[in-house]
């Protein structure tokens, strides 16, 4: 019993008392979400034991307002575009739309994921002239492909007009324009989440983009004597797109650590190819799998279908807010347990990130499980009969918010070829299944394989993390070792409902 007790204090010691990586949001807090890791170092140094648990969970809070805010705008502006164009315009933008974020990804290169790896373990090492190179070499490589993609397709579409129809055809054009602009801010973003600027690094995607396209849609509705169409939109997605990269470029301004100022950028291409291939095709494959069966209804001529699909796909979506929010502060604190070897402290902090997760998927689940019909309403009357293709993946994405952030688990700690693997596998079984599934039962079918390739994909993670890191489901591993610590007599009240770390 004594030594029950004594492992139920250490692993709940673990579970609130982690070291600190310093992301205080008491007081001066939101202004220190955008200083520099430089300005940031003294309140570091001062911060106690309890710092990375109130690290994650202030700023996942921060960053689920930003994602659930942006989410809002986005959910509004979506409403306001099927509302002026009509669904079958609004199949023609999301169609092209679904193209342009998977082009998008594709000339990111992953490095908007695997600068979050490689610059703050760079940091923690004061390898200045390493993250710097880094961060050149990504930049210029995104830009280069992004620009190529965005050349090749324009090509492509000006060379073979009649292939296409004159709305598609245009939007398409004005989509590939908007690609560069789009890589900016994305790449962008991952670059100020590295060096510790989260809410600046949502910002823009998030709340600047779609809050402009909101501003520019209310004007033209208010002033077009003209029905608006896909052509319109994509113009007013290019312009906010610019507005976006501007305000991301900025962020980096601000948060540029003083560190690299003055450091010569050195170049290691040998250590970051091996991690940067598996990651872009781990981030790429991610964004396939969502919009592959949106690609697949567009690409057989159900434009509509693929309309109201995009619909049911964006509702079920706002479940991964609170576990991307969770992740965007995650992500470093692994890379630098992992560094430190601290298998138990990442263990425990992939579970209270779990937790967090979970709760915000069931949160949102419910309500939009049972208001399904008339939220599709505020669309128009043809979409609400995408209400169970909605709740379908709903459940899907409720199961993948239940077993936490586990591809930040398998890219922060080095098994990113594996997550690359298991993705891609399971995008490979996924496209024909939505072909079979659009075959068999139309939009329905596809979003029955979509949940059931993204609770596959589930699984595989969870094993795989489980075999080879050691590190439990973060549920099971909460509820187990909650269970432990309250019969060795050694949790608290405090301990039980505490979940931001607050003292």
């Amino acid at each position: 019993m004594r030594l029950e007790r004594q492992h139920a204090t250490s692993t709940m010691s673990v579970f609130s008392d982690l070291a600190t990586d310093g992301f205080e949001l008491n007081g001066d807090s939101f202004k220190t979400g955008f200083e520099s890791p430089g300005q940031q170092l003294s309140a570091k140094k001062g911060a106690g034991s309890h710092g990375l648990t109130r690290h994650l969970s202030h700023a996942s809070v921060w960053a689920l307002f930003i994602y659930a805010a942006g989410a809002g705008l986005t959910f509004v502006t979506q409403i306001v575009i099927a509302r002026l164009v009509g669904v079958a315009s609004f199949g023609t933008y999301t169609y092209v739309f679904a193209w342009i974020t998977l082009l998008s990804y594709g000339s990111a290169l992953g490095f908007h994921v695997a600068v979050l790896r490689f610059v703050p373990a760079y940091e923690a090492t004061n390898q200045f002239p390493m993250a710097l190179g880094f961060i050149h070499f990504g930049a210029k490589a995104c830009m280069t492909v992004a620009i190529l993609i965005a050349s090749v397709g324009a090509l492509i579409v000006a060379e073979w007009p009649n292939l296409l129809e004159p709305e598609l055809a245009i939007s398409a054009l004005i989509g590939l324009a908007t690609l560069p602009l789009i890589t900016i801010y994305l790449t962008g973003a991952g670059l100020v989440r590295a060096f510790g600027g989260v809410i600046s690094a949502l910002l823009p995607e998030r709340i600047v983009r779609d809050g402009f396209m909101l501003v520019l849609l209310a004007l033209a509705a208010f002033f077009m004597p003209w029905r608006l169409d896909a052509t319109a939109v994509m113009w007013m997605l290019l312009v906010s797109s610019a507005v976006a990269a501007f305000m991301t470029g900025v962020a980096i301004w601000r948060q540029w650590p003083a560190g690299l100022s003055g450091a010569p950028p050195t170049y290691a291409f040998q250590d970051w190819w091996p991690s940067l291939l598996p990651i872009m095709i781990m981030t790429f494959v991610d964004v396939l799998m969502n919009r592959t069966a949106v690609v697949l209804l567009g690409k057989v001529g159900f434009i509509k279908g693929a309309g109201i699909f995009a619909v049911g796909s964006n509702i079920a979506l706002l479940l991964t807010l609170p576990r991307v929010a969770v992740s965007t502060s995650f992500a470093p604190a692994i890379s630098r347990l992992f560094a430190r070897k601290d298998l138990t402290g990442l263990q425990a902090l992939f579970a209270r990130a779990t937790i967090l997760s979970s709760a915000g998927g069931v949160a949102l689940a419910l309500p939009l499980l049972v208001f399904t019909e008339p939220v599709l309403h505020a669309f128009g009357g043809e979409f609400t009969s995408g209400a169970l293709i909605a709740r379908i993946l709903i459940v899907g994405q409720l199961f993948a918010a239940a077993v936490g952030p586990q591809q930040q688990i398998l890219t922060m700690t080095g098994h990113e070829r594996a997550a690359a693997i298991l993705m891609s596998v399971a995008a490979i079984i996924n496209v024909p299944g939505c072909i079979v599934g659009i075959v068999w039962h139309g939009a329905v079918g596809a979003a029955i394989v979509t949940t059931a390739t993204l609770v596959f994909l589930s699984v595989c993670q969870a094993v795989y993390i489980h075999v080879r890191l050691g590190i439990q489901p973060g549920l099971i591993w909460a509820i187990r070792h909650v269970r432990e610590a309250v019969l060795a007599g050694q949790l608290d009240s405090k301990d039980l409902i505490r979940t931001d770390g607050v003292d």
